[in-house]
């Protein structure tokens, strides 16, 4: 199966370049084809075509920034952080391959979302909890 990736953040010098390795590795031990743009502050690195897009089975976007999610309207998208795709690239890319079977809708049920609120192919792999609910206490412990 063929997957387009794009990894970034906002510095782009090493988590994103992290990512994208695993990803790439992580899909040549399973036997699927994989292009990685990584974006950063220096700009964007091997950057899929029109033609790489049109030609893959799902995408997949691993960023802690904003990635542009327009060129992906036709393909399944899964989404996630950075460090989903430094600590569970397989995982990323099991969901991508289940969502460009077409089993996103069966996954939805089994996992009991109701949410509808994206296209159906989109997913939004999350994990940490509530990213504020940590700001607020680092900002607590610094002005008490």
């Amino acid at each position: 199966m063929k997957l387009v990736a794009v990894t970034s953040c906002p510095t782009g010098i090493a988590h994103s370049q992290m990512a994208a390795e695993n990803l790439e590795q992580t899909a040549e031990e399973l036997g699927h084809d994989i292009k990685v743009e990584v974006q950063g502050a220096m700009g964007a690195e091997n950057e899929l075509t029109e033609a790489d897009i049109k030609s893959a089975d799902a995408a997949i976007i691993a960023s802690d920034t904003s990635v542009s999610q327009d060129r992906f309207t036709d393909i399944p998208l899964i989404k996630g952080t950075v460090k989903d795709a430094v600590n569970d690239a397989e995982g990323m890319i099991e969901d991508a391959l289940e969502a460009a079977d077409g089993d996103v809708s069966d996954t939805e049920d089994a996992s009991g979302g109701s949410d509808s609120t994206g296209t159906g192919s989109d997913q939004q792999r999350r994990r940490g909890g509530d990213r504020s609910k940590s700001l607020v206490a680092r900002l607590k412990r610094l002005f008490s």
